[in-house]
C-alpha cells in the first residue's frame, strides 16, 4: 500500500504517520492491490483535529473525514468509518456479481480548446471525461454512487447488456435513464 500523508497547520509528526500507515493496513484486506491512500492531517484553531482518508484502488475509491479534539482518536474514527464502508461495499458486490461478460464500453472525451469556446455563440462541452461502463446491477450503481460521493454514474446493466445512467435527484432519491429500443 503505497501513503501520501499531508499535514496542514501542524509540524509534521513521524508517530502520527507510522500510526496511520499502521491502522490503514487493517482496512487493505477489503480491497485489491495496488492501493494508493492519502492520508492528511488538519489543525484548526488549535483544538480541532481533523484527518481525512482518501483510498483508490483497483476498481474503487472512497474517502471519509473525521475530526476530535485528540489526532489519534480522529485517525481510529476515520479508519472505522473507512473499514465499515469497504465492508459494506465488499458484501454489496459479492451478492451482485454479474453473471455476464465483464468487458467494459468506453465512452469517448474531447476537450475543446479555449479560444474556440470564447469565440462561439452556442453552448460548448467544455470538458468530459473517459469513464468505463461497467456491468453491474442498479443496486450496485446505487452503492459506488454513494461509495464515491458522485451525483450520477454510467454502467451496463449486467441483465440487459445496455448503458444506463443512474443519478441523484434533488430530492434525494434516485433517476435511471434506460435506452428505448427504437
Amino acid at each position: 500500500m503505497q501513503v501520501t500523508t499531508t499535514f496542514r497547520h501542524m509540524e509534521q509528526s513521524e508517530a502520527l504517520k507510522s500510526y496511520a500507515e499502521e491502522k490503514l493496513d487493517r482496512v487493505a484486506k477489503y480491497i485489491d492491490e495496488p492501493v494508493v491512500a492519502q492520508v492528511y492531517f488538519t489543525v484548526e484553531k488549535k483544538i480541532r483535529h481533523i484527518v481525512e482518508i482518501v483510498i483508490s484502488a483497483k476498481g474503487i475509491s472512497t474517502k471519509a473525514s473525521e475530526s476530535t479534539n485528540d489526532m489519534y482518536a480522529a485517525v481510529d474514527a476515520v479508519i472505522d468509518k473507512i473499514e465499515r464502508q469497504l465492508k459494506r461495499y465488499k458484501e454489496k458486490i459479492k451478492a451482485h456479481k454479474p453473471n455476464g461478460d465483464e468487458r467494459g464500453r468506453q465512452i469517448s472525451k474531447i476537450i475543446y480548446q479555449a479560444e474556440s469556446i470564447e469565440t462561439s455563440v452556442e453552448p460548448v462541452v467544455i470538458r468530459t471525461k473517459t469513464e468505463t461502463a461497467k456491468p453491474m446491477s442498479v443496486e450496485e450503481a446505487v452503492m459506488q454512487m454513494d461509495l464515491l460521493h458522485k451525483d450520477f454514474i454510467v454502467f451496463t446493466d449486467a441483465v440487459s447488456n445496455e448503458i444506463n445512467v443512474l443519478y441523484r435527484r434533488k430530492d434525494s432519491n434516485y433517476g435511471l435513464i434506460e435506452p428505448q429500443r427504437g
